[in-house]
């Protein structure tokens, strides 16, 4: 088994970058989930309930962060932690301090066609000293209370497996559906080289050179995965989620699952590559 492919997604619910390397951290691959979009009110804003997120890119410089869409000029922010008050921000139903990145990039966020629906947008940075802690339902008793995360919704990493999506494709198109990529699923990292579809909900630790990857729990899915992510246009408003449901991938769960949440249990430090050889512990 190996890593095939690798990604981060610097603010939440816009493009990813899609990587050949990824630096571990204690918060998933560097730079994952270190920003997010919220609204007046300080509460986080997803493709969920604006799908025009999608078409923002994100770009990651050696000193700045740049956001692209095709109806504005470029805008770019430092990568240097502003010296700035905390306020406090949601995340579902967990709540955190963050930085704001002030008018201008807020101003720019509010241009983009699609954004005006939201009132008070602002673009927050989670501090080099935060910690958010992930919840401890599933986590390994010495792991409580030590896992922590930026933005994501709720653990460091999520793990996707090749073979699962081959065989969601195949069942797709048997009812005469498209194919989806694996960028709706929007994984950190894909591994390849075992040929049981969905065998990933019965691993528990992926051992790779210097580092370990502790798969901790299923992963639901909601609407963004029937979104294109290039476009934030569904093209088929049910599908891929009520293929998921009626293969019931995860056994004993209800709903629709694609891909397992993952901690860090060893390697903070090291560097994930894609062709990284990969065996279960």
């Amino acid at each position: 088994m190996h890593i095939t492919q690798l990604a981060i997604y610097p603010v939440k619910s816009l493009r990813g970058i899609v990587l050949d390397q990824a630096e571990l951290t204690e918060r998933g691959l560097a730079f994952d989930r270190r920003w997010m979009i919220v609204d007046g009110n300080g509460d986080f804003i997803t493709q969920r309930e604006v799908s025009a997120l999608a078409m923002i890119t994100v770009e990651l410089g050696e000193q700045h962060l740049t956001l692209r869409h095709e109806a504005l000029p470029d805008f770019s922010l430092a990568l240097a932690e502003p010296k700035v008050a905390s306020r406090t921000v949601r995340v579902f139903r967990s709540y955190c301090e963050a930085l704001d990145e002030g008018d201008e990039v807020a101003a720019w966020l509010a241009s983009v066609p699609g954004l005006e629906v939201v009132e008070g947008l602002r673009l927050m940075r989670f501090p080099e000293a935060g910690r958010r802690e992930v919840p401890a339902d599933y986590l390994a008793e010495a792991e409580k209370g030590h896992v922590h995360v930026a933005f994501s919704d709720e653990y460091p990493l999520l793990i996707a497996h090749q073979a699962s999506l081959d065989a969601l494709n195949a069942q797709l198109e048997q009812k005469g559906e498209g194919r989806v990529p694996m960028t709706r699923f929007r994984p950190n990292v894909v591994v390849d080289g075992s040929d049981a579809p969905f065998a990933e909900r019965d691993w528990r630790t992926l051992q790779g050179p210097e580092y370990r990857l502790g798969l901790r729990k299923p992963c639901k899915r909601c609407k963004i995965v029937t979104q294109d992510q290039l476009t934030g246009i569904a093209p088929s408003v049910k599908e891929p989620l009520r293929t998921l449901v009626t293969m019931d991938t995860q056994p004993g769960w209800k709903g629709a699952y694609f891909g397992q949440n993952a901690v860090v249990e060893e390697g903070v430090g090291v560097v994930l590559r894609i062709g990284d050889a990969l065996s279960l512990a």
